[in-house]
């Protein structure tokens, strides 16, 4: 019984027709690309440029940007290989199934939950901040018992569940939800850009790249692991600035890997992941670069209010009024992330249910919405409850360490299946294997070591319960264990089998 076992991409496919676990293929090329903006521009674009700039890089947070574009887009290309090659929900969890076996599969999987429903509660409580806010601009007041921050965080927990209600309707319909968010979010991004441009100071960009400034050492658990490993110091301004400044804007591509896990639900699989995936990232850079580009210029990169960079660059050219349309972005903005984070939750417990890691029952598809009520109700009760009671706080970086380790994995199992299964055919192949893969895997690894030790001994701590998990249940109920000691095939048991106990 090896906990490296792996299951062959024919499998996983065959997998995908059997009655009562049929997801509905109704995904398009444009579903995909905007699905991948609507999590791809949430609260980054609102805050993270400002604070980026102000702190690290100056008017060259620009520079930090491309970067950032760059190292997320060699984990893009891997995921886009990926998906288009076994076109199964899961994402990175159903890739390393294939390649790296079932023991880090589980990891993997264990891995999404974690950044994807912790994230979407991050998310819940940014987006309820940004609707008080909004209300109040409007003249709607809110009872500060119910209110962001209090006991019961009443925003959260009523957005959740309405985003709960959507999603276990269909994907179509929660797409088409989507589309009208990101339409309304990317109108007012691009009215921010366009009506900035005409307050651009020139002189603001002088000097482009502030010089460098010795960063201050974090001591204890709060310091990055790099630091205490190695004894590096961080900097500010100037080239390492730079630098410093692309591990922090990164986080603002996050979300892009999220699109493979609908993998099993577009049209064509093969054609339209890799672009909706690509696409979706390379949007989202142009618009990154272009607001960073408005902000700097608008105000001095060392005056920069870094918690309401948007709204502070605009009050200070006498346009205060904007901040209620910039709420209103932000409101709209974060509602879309939240909700690809949690059909993405749902999709990959889907399939980690139906390899019977997890109790097989989860996976039943319910015929007339095509959707896995179950755990789609599971899912949105438990993001609602953590986002509504529970004060996350600094575990906002865990979202940050789990999506860095699936990328770093699912980057070293390309060049891995390239050598295993040299006949699967593949409709987009990463350029230059296996040098691309593995540097994107050195670069998202590096990138992790720049997190505090506290959030690696957090990490450490959810992964020692997927351990206990996976060797206490999981390990012994697995699809393919059953189907060892049955003698069968796995694809055989399907319908045939119960739930494992």
């Amino acid at each position: 019984m090896s906990v490296l076992r792996t299951k062959t991409i024919e499998q996983s496919i065959a997998e995908t027709d059997e009655e009562g676990h049929q997801l509905k293929k109704r995904l398009s090329a444009l579903d995909l690309t905007v699905f991948g903006i609507g999590v791809i521009i949430g609260a980054g674009i609102f805050t993270v440029t400002g604070k980026a700039a102000a702190q690290y890089a100056g008017p060259a947070i620009v520079i930090s940007f491309v970067i950032g574009a760059i190292c997320c887009g060699l984990a893009a290309l891997c995921y886009a290989e990926f998906a288009s090659t076994v076109p199964v929900s899961g994402s990175a969890y159903t890739f390393s199934y294939a390649s790296l076996g079932e023991l880090v599969a589980w990891i993997i999987g264990w891995d999404l939950l974690l950044e994807l429903m912790l994230g979407a509660s991050v998310v819940s409580q940014g987006w309820s901040e940004y609707a008080e806010l909004f209300l109040g601009k409007i003249g709607i007041t809110w009872p500060a018992s119910l209110a962001p921050g209090s006991h019961f965080d009443l925003l959260a927990f009523l957005l959740v569940a309405a985003l709960t209600t959507l999603i276990a309707i269909g994907i179509k319909e929660s797409m088409r939800v989507n589309l009208v968010l990101v339409g309304l979010k990317l109108f007012i991004v691009l009215f921010v850009i366009f009506a900035g441009i005409g307050y651009v100071k020139t002189s603001n960009y002088t000097p482009f790249i502030p010089p460098s400034v010795k960063g201050q050492s974090s001591s204890g658990l709060g310091a990055p692991l790099i630091q205490l490993l190695f004894g590096f110091q961080t900097a500010t301004f100037g080239v390492l600035g730079i630098v410093a400044g692309a591990s922090i804007v990164f986080f603002a591509y996050i979300g892009f890997d999220v699109v493979a896990t609908t993998a099993e639900e577009a049209r064509n699989p093969q054609r339209d992941l890799p672009r909706g995936i690509i696409a979706s990232l390379a949007i989202c850079t142009v618009l990154y670069i272009a607001v960073a580009l408005v902000i700097t210029g608008m105000v001095r990169y060392d005056k920069i209010d870094e918690k309401a960079a948007l709204a502070s660059a605009f009050a200070s050219v006498g346009k205060g009024g904007f901040a209620t349309i910039i709420a209103a972005g932000a409101v709209a903005g974060l509602t879309t992330v939240v909700m690809t984070l949690m059909i993405g939750a749902t999709r990959v417990v889907f399939a980690m249910s139906r390899d019977w890691l997890l109790p097989k029952r989860l996976a039943r598809v319910n015929h007339k919405t095509g959707t896995p009520l179950t755990i789609t109700i599971a899912i949105g009760t438990a993001v609602a409850l953590i986002a509504s009671i529970t004060p996350i706080g600094k575990l906002e970086e865990m979202v940050n360490i789990g999506t860095l380790a699936a990328f770093t994995l699912v980057s070293i199992a390309i060049p891995l299946l390239r050598k295993r299964r040299p006949d699967l055919k593949r409709a987009f192949k990463v350029p230059g294997n296996p040098v691309v893969p593995i540097f994107a895997a050195l670069v998202c690894f590096y990138l992790m070591l720049n997190l505090s030790v506290e959030t690696w001994l957090r990490f450490v701590i959810w992964m020692v319960l997927g351990f206990g998990v996976y060797f206490f249940y999981s390990r012994r109920n697995s699809r393919l264990e059953v189907a060892d000691q049955e003698g069968v095939d796995a694809i055989e048991l399907g319908e045939t089998a119960g739930d494992p106990v």
